[in-house]
């Protein structure tokens, strides 16, 4: 009775943990909506897309640098920036923009 009572706590509690991890993976598609609306007017975005603004790095140069892995990428869009508009984006929109900068890279 007591290894059947663990046995079903161990199964709920691994589903809960299970359940919390696979909430949803960034969608690089909604990612590019997003560019094309808040960051290609300065961006290239990507690489059929002319920039009009000579100084922002692509999008395939921010996703190739070495020190510009997913968080610090999250992180750089969750503060304000005085060149950069001021997007109030989700961290659902983050996690979508920062999937399509990083398929950029490729």
């Amino acid at each position: 009775m007591r290894l059947a009572r663990h046995t079903v706590g161990v199964a709920v509690s691994a589903l809960l943990v299970i359940g919390s991890v696979a909430v949803r993976a960034a969608d690089a598609e909604k990612g590019g909506a997003i560019a094309a609306r808040w960051c290609a007017h300065c961006h290239a975005a990507t690489p059929e897309q002319r920039r009009s603004d000579a100084d922002p790095p692509t999008f395939a140069q921010i996703g190739r640098a070495p020190t510009m892995d997913a968080a610090a990428l999250a992180a750089f869009l969750m503060s304000p920036h005085p060149r950069m508009p001021d997007m109030s984006l989700t961290r659902r929109e983050i996690e979508d923009l920062v999937a399509f900068i990083k398929a950029q890279a490729r």
